[in-house]
Protein backbone atom coordinates (compact mmCIF):
# COMPACT_ATOMS: atom_id res chain seq x y z
CA UNK A 1 0.00 0.00 0.00
CA UNK A 2 1.24 3.47 -0.86
CA UNK A 3 1.48 6.08 1.86
CA UNK A 4 3.36 9.11 3.16
CA UNK A 5 7.10 8.66 2.98
CA UNK A 6 8.64 10.94 5.55
CA UNK A 7 12.12 10.29 4.11
CA UNK A 8 11.19 12.29 0.98
CA UNK A 9 11.50 15.70 2.69
CA UNK A 10 12.41 18.27 1.66
CA UNK A 11 11.23 18.74 -1.92
CA UNK A 12 11.23 21.57 -4.39
CA UNK A 13 7.72 22.53 -5.44
CA UNK A 14 6.19 25.04 -7.81
CA UNK A 15 2.75 26.48 -7.09
CA UNK A 16 0.53 28.12 -9.67
CA UNK A 17 -2.49 30.00 -8.42
CA UNK A 18 -0.59 31.47 -5.45
CA UNK A 19 -2.69 34.64 -5.71
CA UNK A 20 -5.86 32.57 -5.42
CA UNK A 21 -7.78 31.30 -2.43
CA UNK A 22 -6.23 27.84 -2.02
CA UNK A 23 -2.79 28.61 -3.44
CA UNK A 24 -2.24 31.62 -1.19
CA UNK A 25 -2.91 29.49 1.87
CA UNK A 26 -0.98 26.46 0.64
CA UNK A 27 2.36 28.22 0.14
CA UNK A 28 3.08 28.98 3.84
CA UNK A 29 2.15 25.41 4.79
CA UNK A 30 4.55 24.00 2.24
CA UNK A 31 7.26 26.24 3.68
CA UNK A 32 6.40 25.07 7.21
CA UNK A 33 6.77 21.47 5.99
CA UNK A 34 10.34 22.24 4.92
CA UNK A 35 9.86 22.42 1.16
CA UNK A 36 11.59 24.85 -1.17
CA UNK A 37 8.82 26.79 -2.87
CA UNK A 38 8.57 28.58 -6.19
CA UNK A 39 5.43 30.45 -7.24
CA UNK A 40 4.41 31.38 -10.77
CA UNK A 41 2.29 34.54 -10.96
CA UNK A 42 1.25 36.99 -13.63
CA UNK A 43 0.89 39.93 -11.22
CA UNK A 44 3.52 39.89 -8.45
CA UNK A 45 1.89 42.94 -6.85
CA UNK A 46 -0.92 40.66 -5.68
CA UNK A 47 1.42 38.85 -3.29
CA UNK A 48 3.36 41.94 -2.18
CA UNK A 49 1.53 42.03 1.16
CA UNK A 50 1.75 38.35 2.13
CA UNK A 51 4.19 37.42 4.93
CA UNK A 52 5.81 34.60 2.96
CA UNK A 53 6.79 36.76 -0.05
CA UNK A 54 10.51 36.84 0.78
CA UNK A 55 10.65 33.08 1.49
CA UNK A 56 9.78 31.94 -2.03
CA UNK A 57 11.19 32.31 -5.53
CA UNK A 58 8.78 34.29 -7.69
CA UNK A 59 8.51 33.55 -11.40
CA UNK A 60 6.55 36.17 -13.34
CA UNK A 61 4.92 34.53 -16.33
CA UNK A 62 1.72 33.13 -17.80
CA UNK A 63 0.76 29.50 -18.18
CA UNK A 64 0.51 30.16 -21.92
CA UNK A 65 4.30 30.61 -21.99
CA UNK A 66 5.56 27.03 -22.18
CA UNK A 67 9.23 27.98 -22.45
CA UNK A 68 9.27 30.06 -19.25
CA UNK A 69 7.22 27.43 -17.45
CA UNK A 70 9.63 24.69 -18.52
CA UNK A 71 12.61 26.67 -17.22
CA UNK A 72 10.87 27.44 -13.92
CA UNK A 73 10.07 23.74 -13.45
CA UNK A 74 13.72 22.71 -13.74
CA UNK A 75 14.66 20.86 -10.54
CA UNK A 76 11.05 20.82 -9.31
CA UNK A 77 9.75 17.60 -7.73
CA UNK A 78 6.06 18.45 -7.31
CA UNK A 79 3.99 20.83 -9.46
CA UNK A 80 0.81 22.22 -7.86
CA UNK A 81 -1.62 23.26 -10.59
CA UNK A 82 -4.22 25.35 -8.76
CA UNK A 83 -5.62 27.58 -11.47
CA UNK A 84 -9.15 27.54 -12.80
CA UNK A 85 -10.79 30.56 -14.37
CA UNK A 86 -14.34 31.47 -13.38
CA UNK A 87 -14.80 33.33 -16.66
CA UNK A 88 -17.20 31.99 -19.24
CA UNK A 89 -17.86 32.46 -22.94
CA UNK A 90 -17.05 30.76 -26.18
CA UNK A 91 -13.87 28.71 -26.11
CA UNK A 92 -13.61 28.65 -22.32
CA UNK A 93 -13.22 24.87 -22.02
CA UNK A 94 -10.78 24.68 -24.91
CA UNK A 95 -8.61 27.41 -23.38
CA UNK A 96 -8.54 25.71 -19.97
CA UNK A 97 -7.58 22.39 -21.54
CA UNK A 98 -4.92 24.00 -23.73
CA UNK A 99 -3.23 25.69 -20.76
CA UNK A 100 -3.28 22.43 -18.81
CA UNK A 101 -1.74 20.60 -21.77
CA UNK A 102 1.06 23.18 -22.00
CA UNK A 103 1.68 22.80 -18.26
CA UNK A 104 1.71 19.00 -18.39
CA UNK A 105 4.14 18.95 -21.33
CA UNK A 106 6.45 21.53 -19.71
CA UNK A 107 6.46 19.52 -16.48
CA UNK A 108 7.22 16.28 -18.33
CA UNK A 109 10.04 17.91 -20.29
CA UNK A 110 11.51 19.33 -17.05
CA UNK A 111 11.47 15.93 -15.32
CA UNK A 112 8.88 16.83 -12.67
CA UNK A 113 7.92 13.78 -10.62
CA UNK A 114 4.29 14.61 -9.81
CA UNK A 115 1.52 17.08 -10.57
CA UNK A 116 -1.18 17.81 -7.97
CA UNK A 117 -4.53 19.26 -9.00
CA UNK A 118 -7.67 20.25 -7.08
CA UNK A 119 -10.90 19.60 -8.95
CA UNK A 120 -14.57 19.48 -8.01
CA UNK A 121 -16.62 16.77 -6.35
CA UNK A 122 -19.40 15.57 -8.65
CA UNK A 123 -21.51 12.49 -9.42
CA UNK A 124 -20.61 10.24 -12.33
CA UNK A 125 -22.59 9.77 -15.54
CA UNK A 126 -24.50 13.07 -15.37
CA UNK A 127 -24.35 16.16 -17.57
CA UNK A 128 -22.08 18.58 -15.70
CA UNK A 129 -22.00 22.35 -15.86
CA UNK A 130 -19.46 24.02 -18.13
CA UNK A 131 -17.06 24.80 -15.29
CA UNK A 132 -17.38 21.44 -13.57
CA UNK A 133 -16.94 19.67 -16.89
CA UNK A 134 -13.83 21.74 -17.57
CA UNK A 135 -12.32 20.88 -14.19
CA UNK A 136 -12.97 17.17 -14.77
CA UNK A 137 -11.34 17.39 -18.21
CA UNK A 138 -8.24 19.10 -16.84
CA UNK A 139 -7.89 16.49 -14.12
CA UNK A 140 -8.22 13.68 -16.67
CA UNK A 141 -5.61 15.32 -18.92
CA UNK A 142 -3.10 15.22 -16.06
CA UNK A 143 -3.95 11.58 -15.32
CA UNK A 144 -3.38 10.70 -19.00
CA UNK A 145 -0.06 12.58 -19.16
CA UNK A 146 3.39 10.94 -18.67
CA UNK A 147 3.50 12.43 -15.14
CA UNK A 148 2.29 10.81 -11.95
CA UNK A 149 -0.80 12.82 -11.00
CA UNK A 150 -2.93 13.21 -7.88
CA UNK A 151 -6.31 14.79 -8.55
CA UNK A 152 -8.28 15.73 -5.43
CA UNK A 153 -12.01 16.28 -5.86
CA UNK A 154 -13.57 18.54 -3.22
CA UNK A 155 -17.02 20.05 -2.78
CA UNK A 156 -17.82 23.31 -1.01
CA UNK A 157 -14.68 24.58 0.74
CA UNK A 158 -15.46 26.26 4.07
CA UNK A 159 -13.26 29.23 4.94
CA UNK A 160 -13.44 32.99 4.79
CA UNK A 161 -12.61 34.00 1.24
CA UNK A 162 -13.79 30.80 -0.41
CA UNK A 163 -16.33 31.84 -3.06
CA UNK A 164 -18.61 28.91 -2.18
CA UNK A 165 -18.53 29.74 1.52
CA UNK A 166 -19.02 33.47 0.91
CA UNK A 167 -22.20 32.69 -1.00
CA UNK A 168 -23.50 30.72 1.99
CA UNK A 169 -22.43 33.47 4.39
CA UNK A 170 -24.01 36.40 2.56
CA UNK A 171 -27.24 34.61 1.66
CA UNK A 172 -27.75 33.34 5.22
CA UNK A 173 -26.95 36.71 6.81
CA UNK A 174 -29.06 38.78 4.42
CA UNK A 175 -32.21 36.72 3.90
CA UNK A 176 -34.25 35.36 6.85
CA UNK A 177 -36.81 33.98 4.36
CA UNK A 178 -35.37 32.65 1.13
CA UNK A 179 -37.32 31.37 -1.88
CA UNK A 180 -34.78 29.18 -3.67
CA UNK A 181 -34.50 26.81 -6.65
CA UNK A 182 -34.90 23.08 -6.22
CA UNK A 183 -31.14 22.48 -6.02
CA UNK A 184 -31.08 23.73 -2.41
CA UNK A 185 -32.31 20.20 -1.58
CA UNK A 186 -29.22 18.65 -3.18
CA UNK A 187 -26.85 16.74 -0.90
CA UNK A 188 -23.50 18.44 -0.27
CA UNK A 189 -20.38 17.22 1.50
CA UNK A 190 -18.31 20.25 2.45
CA UNK A 191 -14.70 20.35 3.60
CA UNK A 192 -12.80 22.80 5.80
CA UNK A 193 -10.03 24.70 4.04
CA UNK A 194 -7.56 23.46 6.67
CA UNK A 195 -8.30 19.87 5.64
CA UNK A 196 -7.91 20.66 1.94
CA UNK A 197 -4.50 22.17 2.70
CA UNK A 198 -3.58 19.16 4.83
CA UNK A 199 -4.21 16.77 1.92
CA UNK A 200 -2.43 19.01 -0.59
CA UNK A 201 0.70 19.23 1.55
CA UNK A 202 0.66 15.48 2.24
CA UNK A 203 0.43 14.75 -1.49
CA UNK A 204 4.04 15.90 -1.93
CA UNK A 205 5.26 13.05 0.29
CA UNK A 206 3.26 10.12 -1.06
CA UNK A 207 5.23 7.19 -2.40
CA UNK A 208 4.46 6.83 -6.06
CA UNK A 209 3.30 6.26 -8.57
CA UNK A 210 -0.28 7.06 -7.53
CA UNK A 211 -1.97 8.57 -10.62
CA UNK A 212 -5.61 8.66 -9.59
CA UNK A 213 -8.43 10.82 -8.26
CA UNK A 214 -9.39 11.04 -4.59
CA UNK A 215 -12.73 12.30 -3.27
CA UNK A 216 -12.19 14.39 -0.13
CA UNK A 217 -14.76 15.81 2.28
CA UNK A 218 -15.74 16.06 5.93
CA UNK A 219 -17.84 12.82 5.81
CA UNK A 220 -20.91 14.83 6.90
CA UNK A 221 -23.65 15.27 4.29
CA UNK A 222 -26.13 18.16 4.40
CA UNK A 223 -28.49 19.73 1.91
CA UNK A 224 -27.48 23.15 0.64
CA UNK A 225 -30.43 24.60 2.57
CA UNK A 226 -29.19 22.77 5.66
CA UNK A 227 -25.75 24.31 5.22
CA UNK A 228 -27.25 27.81 5.25
CA UNK A 229 -29.36 26.98 8.30
CA UNK A 230 -26.39 25.51 10.15
CA UNK A 231 -24.37 28.61 9.26
CA UNK A 232 -27.12 30.83 10.70
CA UNK A 233 -27.17 28.81 13.91
CA UNK A 234 -23.39 29.06 14.31
CA UNK A 235 -23.45 32.79 13.53
CA UNK A 236 -26.13 33.42 16.15
CA UNK A 237 -28.79 34.33 13.59
CA UNK A 238 -32.47 33.37 13.80
CA UNK A 239 -33.56 30.21 12.01
CA UNK A 240 -33.47 30.70 8.23
CA UNK A 241 -36.52 29.50 6.29
CA UNK A 242 -35.54 28.20 2.86
CA UNK A 243 -38.42 27.51 0.48
CA UNK A 244 -37.37 25.11 -2.27
CA UNK A 245 -39.31 25.90 -5.45
CA UNK A 246 -39.89 23.09 -7.98
CA UNK A 247 -37.60 24.65 -10.63
CA UNK A 248 -33.78 24.55 -10.98
CA UNK A 249 -33.49 28.06 -12.58
CA UNK A 250 -29.66 28.25 -12.53
CA UNK A 251 -29.46 31.51 -14.53
CA UNK A 252 -32.13 33.25 -12.49
CA UNK A 253 -30.52 31.97 -9.26
CA UNK A 254 -27.14 33.26 -10.41
CA UNK A 255 -28.59 36.72 -10.98
CA UNK A 256 -30.30 36.58 -7.56
CA UNK A 257 -27.02 35.67 -5.84
CA UNK A 258 -25.25 38.53 -7.59
CA UNK A 259 -27.97 40.99 -6.51
CA UNK A 260 -28.13 39.91 -2.86
CA UNK A 261 -24.43 39.28 -2.19
CA UNK A 262 -21.17 41.10 -3.09
CA UNK A 263 -20.12 38.16 -5.32
CA UNK A 264 -19.72 39.35 -8.94
CA UNK A 265 -22.26 38.14 -11.51
CA UNK A 266 -19.52 36.47 -13.59
CA UNK A 267 -18.65 34.29 -10.59
CA UNK A 268 -22.19 33.78 -9.28
CA UNK A 269 -23.29 31.96 -12.46
CA UNK A 270 -20.67 29.17 -12.38
CA UNK A 271 -21.04 28.80 -8.60
CA UNK A 272 -24.77 28.23 -8.91
CA UNK A 273 -24.35 25.93 -11.92
CA UNK A 274 -21.96 23.72 -9.94
CA UNK A 275 -24.72 23.11 -7.39
CA UNK A 276 -27.14 21.49 -9.85
CA UNK A 277 -26.11 18.00 -8.67
CA UNK A 278 -25.26 16.25 -5.42
CA UNK A 279 -21.62 16.66 -4.35
CA UNK A 280 -20.86 13.71 -2.08
CA UNK A 281 -17.75 11.51 -1.89
CA UNK A 282 -18.15 8.27 -3.81
CA UNK A 283 -15.15 6.66 -2.10
CA UNK A 284 -12.84 7.21 0.88
CA UNK A 285 -9.73 5.62 -0.59
CA UNK A 286 -7.65 8.59 0.54
CA UNK A 287 -7.60 6.99 4.01
CA UNK A 288 -5.40 4.20 2.63
CA UNK A 289 -2.78 6.73 1.49
CA UNK A 290 -3.00 9.70 3.88
CA UNK A 291 -4.20 9.34 7.48
CA UNK A 292 -6.78 11.80 8.73
CA UNK A 293 -5.34 14.95 10.34
CA UNK A 294 -4.74 14.97 14.10
CA UNK A 295 -8.12 15.24 15.77
CA UNK A 296 -9.92 13.97 12.68
CA UNK A 297 -11.58 15.81 9.82
CA UNK A 298 -13.22 19.11 10.70
CA UNK A 299 -17.03 18.94 11.09
CA UNK A 300 -19.06 21.48 9.14
CA UNK A 301 -20.14 23.58 12.14
CA UNK A 302 -16.56 23.71 13.43
CA UNK A 303 -15.34 24.80 10.01
CA UNK A 304 -17.95 27.58 10.00
CA UNK A 305 -16.86 28.67 13.49
CA UNK A 306 -13.27 28.87 12.28
CA UNK A 307 -14.30 30.86 9.22
CA UNK A 308 -16.20 33.28 11.47
CA UNK A 309 -13.13 33.77 13.63
CA UNK A 310 -14.77 32.22 16.70
CA UNK A 311 -12.04 29.64 17.37
CA UNK A 312 -8.33 30.34 17.42
CA UNK A 313 -6.51 27.69 19.45
CA UNK A 314 -9.40 27.61 21.92
CA UNK A 315 -9.76 31.38 22.13
CA UNK A 316 -12.41 33.68 20.76
CA UNK A 317 -11.30 36.51 18.50
CA UNK A 318 -12.96 39.85 19.23
CA UNK A 319 -11.05 42.21 16.97
CA UNK A 320 -11.87 42.94 13.35
CA UNK A 321 -8.19 43.49 12.58
CA UNK A 322 -6.87 39.91 12.92
CA UNK A 323 -6.02 37.80 9.88
CA UNK A 324 -3.54 35.20 8.74
CA UNK A 325 -4.84 31.73 9.64
CA UNK A 326 -6.22 29.28 7.09
CA UNK A 327 -9.83 30.38 7.46
CA UNK A 328 -9.19 34.15 7.38
CA UNK A 329 -8.96 36.55 4.45
CA UNK A 330 -5.55 37.23 2.89
CA UNK A 331 -4.36 40.41 1.12
CA UNK A 332 -4.72 38.55 -2.19
CA UNK A 333 -8.38 37.62 -1.56
CA UNK A 334 -11.10 39.48 -3.48
CA UNK A 335 -12.76 42.52 -1.90
CA UNK A 336 -16.02 40.66 -1.32
CA UNK A 337 -14.33 38.00 0.84
CA UNK A 338 -14.85 37.92 4.58
CA UNK A 339 -17.40 39.59 6.77
CA UNK A 340 -19.77 42.17 5.36
CA UNK A 341 -18.31 45.38 6.73
CA UNK A 342 -19.42 49.00 6.59
CA UNK A 343 -16.85 51.73 7.12
CA UNK A 344 -17.27 55.47 7.60
CA UNK A 345 -13.83 57.07 7.27
CA UNK A 346 -12.90 60.72 7.77
CA UNK A 347 -9.55 62.47 7.66
CA UNK A 348 -8.63 66.00 8.66
CA UNK A 349 -5.34 67.78 8.03
CA UNK A 350 -4.38 70.53 10.45
CA UNK A 351 -1.48 72.73 11.52
CA UNK A 352 -1.55 71.36 15.06
CA UNK A 353 1.24 68.99 16.07
CA UNK A 354 0.29 65.31 16.61
CA UNK A 355 0.98 65.39 20.37
CA UNK A 356 -1.80 67.90 21.02
CA UNK A 357 -4.25 66.04 18.78
CA UNK A 358 -3.43 62.85 20.69
CA UNK A 359 -4.16 64.57 24.00
CA UNK A 360 -7.70 65.26 22.77
CA UNK A 361 -8.11 61.72 21.39
CA UNK A 362 -7.05 60.04 24.65
CA UNK A 363 -9.36 62.30 26.62
CA UNK A 364 -12.46 61.56 24.54
CA UNK A 365 -15.77 60.55 26.16
CA UNK A 366 -16.98 60.89 29.73
CA UNK A 367 -17.25 64.55 30.78
CA UNK A 368 -15.18 65.60 27.79
CA UNK A 369 -17.87 64.36 25.40
CA UNK A 370 -17.61 63.28 21.76
CA UNK A 371 -17.01 66.63 20.07
CA UNK A 372 -20.14 66.66 17.92
CA UNK A 373 -23.88 67.17 18.46
CA UNK A 374 -24.06 66.26 22.17
CA UNK A 375 -27.84 65.85 22.04
CA UNK A 376 -27.59 63.18 19.31
CA UNK A 377 -25.10 61.20 21.41
CA UNK A 378 -27.32 61.54 24.48
CA UNK A 379 -30.42 60.33 22.60
CA UNK A 380 -28.52 57.29 21.34
CA UNK A 381 -27.31 56.67 24.88
CA UNK A 382 -30.85 56.83 26.28
CA UNK A 383 -32.09 54.41 23.62
CA UNK A 384 -29.25 52.04 24.42
CA UNK A 385 -30.07 52.19 28.14
CA UNK A 386 -33.77 51.53 27.51
CA UNK A 387 -32.91 48.40 25.49
CA UNK A 388 -30.64 46.98 28.20
CA UNK A 389 -27.34 48.45 27.06
CA UNK A 390 -24.68 50.42 28.91
CA UNK A 391 -25.67 53.86 27.65
CA UNK A 392 -23.41 56.85 28.20
CA UNK A 393 -23.52 56.78 32.00
CA UNK A 394 -20.44 54.63 32.61
CA UNK A 395 -18.07 57.48 31.84
CA UNK A 396 -14.36 56.73 32.13
CA UNK A 397 -11.85 55.98 34.88
CA UNK A 398 -9.54 58.95 34.35
CA UNK A 399 -10.30 62.20 32.49
CA UNK A 400 -7.04 62.27 30.52
CA UNK A 401 -5.45 58.80 30.22
CA UNK A 402 -6.67 55.40 29.02
CA UNK A 403 -5.46 51.79 29.13
CA UNK A 404 -6.46 48.70 27.17
CA UNK A 405 -9.61 47.09 28.57
CA UNK A 406 -10.95 50.26 30.20
CA UNK A 407 -14.48 51.56 29.70
CA UNK A 408 -15.31 54.78 27.85
CA UNK A 409 -19.11 55.30 28.02
CA UNK A 410 -20.58 52.48 25.88
CA UNK A 411 -17.17 51.66 24.41
CA UNK A 412 -14.25 49.58 25.67
CA UNK A 413 -10.61 50.24 24.80
CA UNK A 414 -9.54 47.36 22.59
CA UNK A 415 -6.16 48.77 21.63
CA UNK A 416 -4.13 51.86 22.42
CA UNK A 417 -0.82 52.79 20.82
CA UNK A 418 -0.16 55.86 22.91
CA UNK A 419 0.53 58.92 20.81
CA UNK A 420 -0.84 57.34 17.63
CA UNK A 421 -3.93 55.09 17.74
CA UNK A 422 -6.99 54.42 19.89
CA UNK A 423 -9.41 51.62 18.98
CA UNK A 424 -12.71 51.37 20.85
CA UNK A 425 -15.06 48.38 20.67
CA UNK A 426 -18.76 49.13 21.08
CA UNK A 427 -20.73 47.52 23.91
CA UNK A 428 -24.02 49.18 23.00
CA UNK A 429 -27.12 47.28 21.86
CA UNK A 430 -26.97 46.92 18.07
CA UNK A 431 -27.58 44.20 15.45
CA UNK A 432 -23.88 43.73 14.80
CA UNK A 433 -20.41 44.56 16.10
CA UNK A 434 -18.92 48.04 15.92
CA UNK A 435 -15.58 49.76 16.47
CA UNK A 436 -14.42 53.37 16.47
CA UNK A 437 -10.79 53.98 15.57
CA UNK A 438 -9.07 57.35 16.07
CA UNK A 439 -5.49 57.94 15.00
CA UNK A 440 -3.04 60.76 14.30
CA UNK A 441 0.19 60.89 12.30
CA UNK A 442 2.68 63.65 11.50
CA UNK A 443 1.94 65.55 8.29
CA UNK A 444 4.65 68.03 7.44
CA UNK A 445 4.60 70.68 10.13
CA UNK A 446 1.14 69.61 11.24
CA UNK A 447 -0.82 66.40 11.60
CA UNK A 448 -3.26 64.12 9.83
CA UNK A 449 -6.18 62.96 11.95
CA UNK A 450 -8.05 59.84 10.81
CA UNK A 451 -11.31 58.52 12.14
CA UNK A 452 -12.98 55.25 11.18
CA UNK A 453 -16.30 53.78 12.26
CA UNK A 454 -16.40 50.04 11.45
CA UNK A 455 -19.57 47.95 11.61
CA UNK A 456 -20.09 44.21 11.07
CA UNK A 457 -23.86 43.80 10.53
CA UNK A 458 -25.65 40.76 11.88
CA UNK A 459 -28.24 39.58 9.43
CA UNK A 460 -30.68 41.75 7.53
CA UNK A 461 -31.47 43.83 10.61
CA UNK A 462 -27.81 44.85 10.83
CA UNK A 463 -27.79 46.08 7.26
CA UNK A 464 -31.02 48.02 7.77
CA UNK A 465 -29.62 49.49 10.99
CA UNK A 466 -26.57 50.84 9.17
CA UNK A 467 -28.77 52.42 6.50
CA UNK A 468 -30.94 53.99 9.22
CA UNK A 469 -28.01 55.63 11.02
CA UNK A 470 -26.23 56.86 7.88
CA UNK A 471 -27.96 60.29 7.95
CA UNK A 472 -26.81 60.79 11.56
CA UNK A 473 -23.28 59.67 10.70
CA UNK A 474 -23.15 62.27 7.92
CA UNK A 475 -23.77 64.94 10.56
CA UNK A 476 -21.86 63.56 13.54
CA UNK A 477 -18.62 62.21 12.09
CA UNK A 478 -17.47 65.14 9.89
CA UNK A 479 -18.10 67.54 12.79
CA UNK A 480 -16.27 65.19 15.16
CA UNK A 481 -13.15 65.17 12.95
CA UNK A 482 -13.13 68.97 12.67
CA UNK A 483 -13.82 69.59 16.34
CA UNK A 484 -11.16 67.23 17.66
CA UNK A 485 -8.55 69.04 15.61
CA UNK A 486 -10.06 72.35 16.71
CA UNK A 487 -9.85 71.31 20.36
CA UNK A 488 -6.19 70.48 19.84
CA UNK A 489 -5.61 73.97 18.47
CA UNK A 490 -7.28 75.45 21.57
CA UNK A 491 -4.83 73.48 23.73
CA UNK A 492 -1.95 75.02 21.81
CA UNK A 493 -3.44 78.52 22.17
CA UNK A 494 -3.98 78.01 25.90
CA UNK A 495 -0.38 76.89 26.40
CA UNK A 496 0.90 79.89 24.49
CA UNK A 497 -1.26 82.24 26.51
CA UNK A 498 -0.11 80.66 29.77
CA UNK A 499 3.51 81.05 28.69
CA UNK A 500 3.05 84.75 27.87
CA UNK A 501 4.28 86.99 30.74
Amino acid sequence: MNGINTECFPKTVLVTGATGYIGGRLVPRLLEAGHTVKVLVRSPDKIAGVPWRDSVEVVVSSLDDGNTLRKSLAGVDVFYYLVHSMAAGAGFEAKEKRMAAIAAQAAADAGVHRIVYLGGLHPKDVELSTHMRSREAVGQLFLDSPLDAIVFQAGVVIGSGSASFEMIRHLAETLPLMPAPSWVRNRIEAIAVRDVLYYLVAAASLDGPVNRTFDIGCRQVLTYAGMMQEYAAEAGLPYRVVLALPVPAPKLAGMWVALTTPIPLAMAFPLVQSLQHDAVSGEHDIDQYIPEPDGGLTPYRTAVALALGKERDGQVETTWANAGVASDPLPSDPEWAGHKVYIDERTFHGDVDPDHVWTVIEGIGGRNGWYSLPLAWQVRGWLDKLTGGAGLLRGRRHPHTLAAGEVVDWWRVERIDRGRLLRLRAEMQAPGRAWLELSVDPDGNGSRYRQRAIFFPKGLSGRLYWLAVLPFHSLIFPAMARNITGAAQKLVDAERQAATP
